[in-house]
């Protein structure tokens, strides 16, 4: 099936290109630059074109994926081309105004499906991401794309939500312009203290940690687009000016000490926070995250370890020497690796075979050994599944008593399954510590 993506070559259409290529479809993305373009479609090996109207005629699927100011004008530009029986998304955040334009726009054999993908461009996988879907009355009900939308995104694991546009918007002016609006002031007002954030942090809570790595996450964002979600939200200014007022009445409230007042606005505003012991337990949950990680680094330090980049989802794998809070440092046998701390995930044992079954090719040996007559083999065999590490299955796979063994001895074969050839070794060793003779 060809997908064209209008704008695919930079932010969230790049991301879209990339996950649906990994689909197995036929992607073509488009873009204003055409040395970006060819680069990048190089980059996912996809097509590039520089013409909207030659891709909207050949797609069967089209999404516009272009800045919020330019999504109207995209619309009017290849309403008429796309073939009779394709679909139109649009992936902006704001979605009155886009959908109002294809509803005009597009000829009765075109179906459309205004979109909101709340996720970024870092995005790697659609697994727990959240869509919501705007579509009117009559394509919910009977469009032939529509069902085929929804049984792709939940194969994939994702939340999806079903709504007016109206009622996104109004939603979105809370999620998007509200805490963008408020994050970003936050962030203006620290700099213009002249304050050093590493310098905070060496004073702060896992809580303050949280909060300016979710500010930081947002002003690092595209300025321009953060910019337009501002601006192209009809209910944008409202939310602001309200924000202000709210500001302002708590600043004045202090300045005046008025104890009273401050308590009346904290408990109010606590009222309206939806469930707080939920709201308790999903930061708990966060903070203890970070706190579970430090402890496993500090207990490793001179062991192996386990790390996975991820975004990449590169493995690395090595001796841990040290780590700070920014920092991991690792010995991996060839070379020391300076891994940066917010970019890794440490692997517990459960994910790391996974990675290993994925990515390792299984290695399978088998080691004879004799024992007293009186060896249990199954006590021995789960000795080795507990004490060598790398080891994930053992089996029983022979008991001799023949020639050539000892009247009071017995020989067992145990068939071990492990990735590292190494691995077999240490279990010859632990067999000779159990007073074992190798065969």
């Amino acid at each position: 099936m060809k997908i064209g993506i209008i704008g695919g070559t930079k932010g969230l259409g790049k991301t879209l290109a990339a996950l649906l290529k990994q689909e197995g479809f036929d992607i073509t993305i488009t873009g204003r630059d055409e040395n970006i373009g060819n680069l990048v479609s190089q980059e996912l090996d996809v097509s590039y074109s520089n013409n909207n109207k030659e891709v909207a005629k050949s797609s069967a699927i089209v999404i516009v994926s272009v800045p919020i100011a330019n999504t109207n004008k995209v619309i009017e530009e290849i309403a008429k081309f796309l073939q009779k029986g394709s679909l139109l998304l649009d992936v902006t955040s704001v979605k009155t105004g886009p959908s109002n334009i294809m509803e005009k726009l597009l000829d009765d054999g075109v179906e459309f499906i205004p979109t909101h993908p709340v996720f970024g461009p870092r995005t790697t996988n659609l697994n727990g991401q959240v869509v919501v879907l705007t579509p009117t009355e009559k394509i919910q009900k009977e469009g032939k794309w529509y069902p085929k939308v929804l049984k792709f995104l939940k194969n994939h694991k994702v939340r999806i939500i079903e709504t007016t546009p109206q009622e996104h918007d109004d939603m979105m002016a809370v999620v998007q312009v509200l805490t963008h609006f408020s994050y970003i002031s936050t962030a203006s007002a620290i700099k213009k203290l002249g304050i050093n954030i590493k310098d905070t942090r060496k004073f702060a809570s896992p809580i303050y940690n949280l909060m300016v790595d979710m500010i930081s996450r947002i002003v690092s964002q595209n300025p321009f687009l953060t910019y337009s979600i501002q601006l192209e939200n009809e209910n944008g200014e409202k939310v602001r000016q309200t924000f202000a007022d709210s500001v302002n009445e708590l600043k004045e409230v202090l300045s005046n000490h008025d104890e009273d007042k401050f308590v009346e606005i904290a408990i109010e505003a606590t009222k309206n926070m939806d469930d707080i012991q939920c709201a308790l337990g999903r930061s708990d949950k966060a903070i203890d995250s970070q706190n579970h990680e430090i402890s496993i680094l500090k207990n490793s330090i001179g062991k192996e370890i386990a790390l996975q980049h991820i975004y990449s989802e590169e493995m690395h794998i090595g001796i841990l020497i040290d780590f700070t809070p920014d920092f991991i440092i690792l010995d991996t046998g060839k070379r020391e690796k300076k891994l940066k701390m917010a970019n890794i995930r440490v692997l517990n044992e459960g994910d790391l075979f996974k990675w290993n079954l994925a990515n390792k090719t299984i290695k399978i040996h088998s080691i004879s050994c004799v024992f007293p007559k009186i060896s249990d083999e199954n006590i021995i065999k789960d000795a080795i599944k507990d004490s060598v590490s790398n080891v994930f299955d053992v089996k029983v796979i022979d008991i001799y008593t023949g020639e050539q063994i000892p009247e009071d001895c017995v020989s067992i074969t145990f068939e071990i399954q492990s990735f590292e050839h190494s691995t077999f070794k240490s279990v010859e060793k632990l067999l000779k510590g159990f007073g074992g003779k190798i065969r």
